[in-house]
């Protein structure tokens, strides 16, 4: 088995080596998940999200492999009667053994970047080192998941470090259009009390690593996210990309609801975003489902929180009016593969959705 790379510090960083991560719609090789066993994710319904995700491999593997993690040998062994039960297509499934804290993998897995070259094109991981959104206690496990996605698949993998420290970002809060552009938010990177990742760490120092290590050159911010976003306000929960100029943007038209004031916020700044050569992209309206609740505590239920896969768009769904109004909107944006609706009222009780799960790794 081929051995991962770890860059030194006197190493060049990916920007310098010409590496930059792609959007989500660009080619995938594969889709990272890992298998749900956190109990404390979603009290009382730990079985329900495992038929959640069997769906999810159902409509993902017929585009891509699945690369699933998996605590050990006899998680595999119930992974694999959950997606044969669910119709999905096991050849397209790859279990990886590496114990895991959550599953939720498109913070904890693997970000990746690429670069061209004269046949095909070369792609690396970048460690940015979760530390559970500055949150929670248990976060170890989790934190080594890219090391082994850079051992197993025997790419490099750089080590993302600011001021000496690690740099703590998670993929939830970054958002990329694949020509440079990155949208993040300022509740999630640049609040000095709630949820600090990297302490100390000001807005003009923050672009810059996000530059040095996503290869970026265009770094716009938005506000904040929902009420009862655990990360305290990961953007894909907001505002998505579609397609290199296009954004979509959630927006809440009830002014009685909590939402209404922050989201508002966030519309009235789309008007200065900019794209990296300086025009405005379009950006087109997402409605908001109604206010789900558990124990008494709002949810961040989400259209926004898509997943972009070769064979499908998942987008999660809540039994309410607007799932069709989003399925539609998202359908005319994506004519190119079809786009799905996920059940995903239980799915949220963890405080995420189907993008939090999943981390694409390009072609």
């Amino acid at each position: 088995m081929i051995m991962a790379e770890r860059v030194a510090k006197t190493e060049k960083t990916p920007s310098q080596w010409g590496y930059s991560m792609p959007a989500e719609w660009d080619r995938h090789a594969a889709t990272w998940l890992g298998w749900p066993h956190n109990e404390t994710d979603w009290p009382g319904k730990l079985d329900t999200i495992r038929w959640v995700y069997g769906e999810m491999v159902r409509k993902i593997a017929p585009g891509e492999t699945v690369r699933i993690l998996v605590n050990s040998r006899k998680d595999e062994k119930q992974a694999r009667g959950y997606l044969a039960q669910a119709g999905a297509d096991l050849k397209r499934v790859e279990f990886i053994v590496h114990p895991t804290n959550r599953g939720w993998t498109r913070d904890t897995g693997p970000v990746w970047v690429k670069r061209p070259k004269a046949r095909g094109s070369e792609k690396a991981i970048v460690h940015f080192h979760f530390n559970a959104w500055a949150k929670y206690p248990d976060w170890q496990k989790d934190r080594r998941v890219p090391e082994t996605a850079a051992r197993v698949l025997g790419r490099r993998l750089f080590d993302a470090r600011l001021n000496g420290r690690p740099f703590v970002i998670e993929g939830g809060g970054i958002e990329v259009n694949g020509r440079g552009t990155l949208l993040t938010t300022e509740e999630c990177y640049l609040d000095p009390v709630i949820q600090v990742r990297n302490p100390g760490v000001g807005r003009e120092e923050f672009e810059s690593a996000l530059k040095t290590w996503l290869g970026v050159t265009n770094v716009q911010w938005l506000a904040a996210g929902p009420v009862g976003d655990d990360t305290h306000g990961h953007i894909d929960d907001i505002c998505r990309f579609v397609n290199p100029t296009t954004l979509v943007l959630i927006r809440e038209d009830n002014p009685k609801d909590i939402n209404y004031r922050p989201l508002r916020e966030n519309w009235e700044r789309a008007a200065d975003l900019r794209l990296e050569d300086g025009s405005k992209p379009e950006v087109i309206a997402l409605p908001m489902p109604a206010p789900l609740y558990f124990d008494g505590e709002r949810l961040p239920a989400s259209y926004a929180n898509f997943y972009i896969a070769n064979s499908a768009m998942i987008v999660p769904t809540f039994n309410d009016p607007n799932d069709r109004v989003a399925l539609g909107i998202l359908g005319e944006l994506f004519q190119d593969r079809p786009v799905v609706g996920i059940h995903a009222v239980d799915l949220v009780l963890g405080f995420g959705s189907l993008h939090c799960l999943t981390q694409q790794e390009p072609a």
